[in-house]
């Protein structure tokens, strides 16, 4: 996290209180991508292509944060290498419907991953945020999640789909939140309750672009 983020938080360093907390290097192609999506004039086709390119950034930044082993290959000189391949047991869940933005990018990273989803959603009356549909791989329990959700205001709706992921055994530290934009009361929200998880995003920010699932997906 940048000096001129921490400045904007109030000189709070979210990185250095949650470990679990990561957030993409600040540079200048980073900074273009999130200036772009949050510019109201930018039009709908330039923002999807934009948002499709950090998405891309965020989930192969994700995917370091999953476990690696050792392995060894012949070359086609017939040479050994001593290389790394990831762990079996790696799934991706999207929360329905803005996660589902986030499921072609890590597609395009790892072609043969199985993504399961959940559907939360706010009671009309409570307004309390709900879980009414859910769907993984069976064996999700023996997995490493990585949950996608873009926007993070308040951490309710993510709150409600870790719980479900632990209620069908998923344990709190193989849960990678993979998220673009999200706010600082919604770090603490998500790292309060669950300090074994990780969250992996390009940009802590008192203000997220609550627009994001109508403009990528057309519907504002």
């Amino acid at each position: 996290m940048g000096s001129q983020d921490i400045e904007l938080l109030g000189g709070f360093d979210y990185c250095r209180e949650y470990k679990g907390l990561h957030v993409l290097d600040a540079h200048h192609q980073v900074r273009e991508l999130q200036t772009i999506l949050r510019d109201k004039n930018t039009s709908r086709s330039d923002f999807k292509f934009y948002a499709d390119r950090l998405i891309r950034l965020v989930i192969e930044e994700s995917l370091n944060r999953l476990p690696f082993t050792d392995c060894k290959v012949i070359t086609p000189t017939g040479a050994t290498y001593n290389g790394l391949k990831y762990k079996s047991g790696n799934c991706g869940v999207s929360i329905v419907r803005s996660g589902e933005a986030m499921e072609q990018g890590l597609r395009d990273c790892c072609r043969s991953i199985r993504i399961g989803k959940i559907l939360v959603e706010s009671d009309a009356d409570t307004h309390e945020a709900r879980v009414v549909y859910a769907r993984f791989p069976e064996d999700i329990a023996q997995r490493h999640v990585l949950l996608m959700y873009p926007i993070m205001s308040t951490g309710n709706t993510v709150s409600k789909a870790i719980n479900v992921l632990k209620e069908h055994g998923v344990k709190e530290e193989c849960i990678i939140l993979s998220n673009l934009f999200c706010t600082p009361q919604a770090v603490q929200t998500i790292l309060d309750s669950y300090p074994k998880m990780k969250i992996l995003t390009s940009e802590v920010h008192p203000v997220a672009p609550n627009h994001f699932g109508q403009k990528y997906f057309g519907t504002d």
